[in-house]
């Protein structure tokens, strides 16, 4: 197995708006730089093959999936900030809600309310920086897929990505996410005539992902979550929700109730798998989320570190191309050994 990481991903750290008095703040911004060196760490240590810095596939990828005008607040929200404002933490205050009327605004707190859908996504001074290698990232690790299905017969590689990426829509960020990683890798291998897969594990819908290719057929999206009638993102990933227009068949979500344990979870995913192996896709992209655990503080399911394991053997079974792509997993102590048992599973070890 083949790992792109980005090591300058430390530069985009919300630990820095942590206060020893505000707990709950703490953990609202659990999304930290050391993540991504926990992960690194265990699958170094653990000597699953190579570990390389991405490539540069350039902006238009990006471009192919994001509005511009999203992109275009990415890149200069930090710089606005300290010129049009008092401040440098470009967190949105007020929100445009679909449900009314609403324009854009030229103001830069407008726009990042117009353009970001919660504060969970500050934009710091380099910010747009790891969000466009998180995104080069997932590129690097699909094009290496891509070139070992002549060779390898069922390639897989790892995106370690930081910060995730699978709640950016085609114009909006929040959730930890800026620009959708999966998506962008979906749509990249799309236009070299793959036929893709998505299936997302994370604890979390990922209501970007959805909300990109809601529409579409090249890409089938399954996403195993937490049941939004309770649980973030609240307004999207209900069972009900199938695509629409040329996509409809070509969404599928599986929502569980909080405290779902690992008997219950596998089952979500067999089906998942049976919708999967059904499309018959070249490449499966797995949206690699380890905040179903049982410990973690930003999910309620009650996974434990083994569970992964057999989750990645399930989908080991599916015996296709595979492209992990890193999203959730918060508690930081186990972090790297819940990503470890997943490729254990994953790669038969």
């Amino acid at each position: 197995m083949h790992t792109f990481y980005y090591p300058d991903h430390i530069k985009h750290d919300p630990h820095q708006l942590h206060k020893e008095d505000t707990p709950r703040q703490n953990e609202y911004y659990c999304e930290v730089a050391e993540r991504g060196i926990i992960i690194h760490d265990a699958i170094q240590q653990a000597n699953l093959g190579p570990i390389t810095p991405p490539g540069d596939f350039g902006i238009e990828p990006i471009n192919e999936v994001h509005e511009y005008g999203l992109i275009n607040l990415l890149q200069s929200a930090y710089q606005r900030m300290k010129t049009e404002s008092d401040g440098t933490l470009a967190v949105p205050d007020t929100f445009s809600v679909g449900r009314l009327p609403h324009r854009k605004p030229r103001s830069i707190w407008g726009q990042l309310g117009y353009y970001c859908f919660d504060t969970s996504s500050p934009i710091l001074e380099h910010t747009w920086d790891v969000a466009y290698w998180g995104a080069q990232t997932a590129l690097s690790a699909a094009a290496l897929v891509l070139a070992g299905l002549e060779t390898e017969g069922m390639p897989i590689s790892y995106a370690l990505c930081r910060p995730p990426g699978h709640h950016a829509a085609q114009n909006l960020f929040g959730g930890f996410c800026y620009l959708n990683n999966a998506a962008i890798a979906a749509h990249w291998l799309v236009q070299q005539g793959k036929r893709v897969a998505i299936l997302d594990i994370d604890y979390h819908h990922g209501n970007g992902t959805q909300a990109i290719f809601y529409g579409r057929s090249d890409v089938l999206v399954c996403s195993i979550h937490a049941d939004p009638l309770n649980e973030y993102p609240y307004f999207w990933g209900y069972g009900d929700e199938y695509g629409s227009g040329g996509g409809q068949g070509f969404n599928w979500n599986y929502p569980l109730p909080r405290g779902t344990r690992e008997p219950e979870y596998l089952q979500a995913l067999a089906d998942a798998l049976v919708r999967v192996r059904l499309y018959v896709p070249d490449v499966l992209i797995v949206c690699l989320g380890v905040d179903t655990y049982e410990k973690d503080p930003a999910g309620g399911f009650r996974l434990q570190t083994e569970s992964f394991a057999r989750i990645g053997e399930r989908i080991a079974d599916t015996r296709l191309p595979v492209v992990v792509i890193q999203e959730g997993g918060y508690h930081l102590p186990t972090l790297g050994e819940n990503v470890l048992y997943f490729f254990k599973g994953l790669l038969g070890k």
